[in-house]
């Protein structure tokens, strides 16, 4: 990948401020009623209704997670098909705007840090998604979040993971974490890798990673005033539930991410 430094970042922007003129009341507006709206829509008679094969509370999400992003100056574009059902779906993870860029093209129960839960508005909406919290360094809460991901795959329903265990500085792909397949393998379910590629062939990854030392809330502020960019959610190839290894399906994911970034 070849992506900017942090010594390349602009040292002033005299379009910063105006952006933040056009683009607070979108924010405003979008928390104020269409948060509400969505929480709402969020509901068990929701889910029995379907909307072109969907249904009608993941689309509604999918919405409101897909109209954030646009708000933060991102233009989405969809390389490849999610697959339906049951999947295991792992991609690469630099900054919080990675779970709404996914969310935005496919519903799908996140597995995240603990400390999440805990962040304002984010934590309260991560957790009215089915986000499954783990709690870093404990063992026991690593063998719960397991059981729910298993779970959840054989109910058929779609888990996403980050196998990197953290948000990188995003100029490079850090060693994927094979014990996070593992629930793909006990549910016989597939695995499918997704390259998330900020700006013009991914030459933004180190301004939307999380600075050294940076706060979930200045990322977010900063990330708000950042310039318009495209943002790419590429889908790729699945990789079936091996049974001779989790570390094959860990780094055949990884690979393949590897080149959609260079790609």
């Amino acid at each position: 990948m070849s992506n900017p430094t942090e010594a390349a970042r602009p040292s002033r922007d005299w379009r910063r401020p105006l952006r933040y003129l056009w683009r607070l009341p979108f924010l405003a507006l979008h928390l104020g009623l269409g948060l509400p709206f969505t929480l709402l829509m969020i509901n068990p008679l929701s889910a029995r209704f379907e909307l072109r094969g969907e249904r009608l509370d993941h689309r509604v999400i999918r919405w409101w997670s897909g109209t954030l992003v646009r708000i933060f100056g991102m233009r989405v574009r969809r390389y490849g098909t999610p697959l339906p059902g049951a999947a295991l779906f792992v991609a690469n993870h630099v900054s919080w705007i990675d779970i709404v860029l996914m969310h935005s093209q496919r519903m799908m129960g996140f597995v995240a840090k603990a400390e999440i839960a805990r962040w304002p508005l984010v934590g309260w909406v991560a957790s009215r998604g089915g986000t499954i919290y783990h709690h870093r360094g404990n063992n026991d809460s690593l063998h719960g979040v397991m059981h729910q991901m298993v779970q959840r795959l054989e109910a058929g329903q779609a888990v996403g993971v980050f196998p990197e265990g953290r948000t990188t500085r995003g100029d490079a792909i850090a060693v994927f974490h094979a014990r996070i397949f593992q629930p793909a393998v006990v549910a016989a379910v597939p695995a499918q890798p997704v390259a998330l590629k900020y700006g013009a062939r991914g030459d933004a990854q180190t301004l939307v990673a999380f600075g050294e030392k940076e706060s979930f809330f200045a990322n977010f502020v900063r990330l708000l005033g950042e310039p318009a960019r495209p943002a790419e959610v590429h889908f790729l190839e699945p990789v079936a539930a091996s049974e001779d290894g989790r570390r094959r399906m860990a780094d055949t994911c990884r690979e393949r991410i590897i080149a959609a970034m260079a790609g």
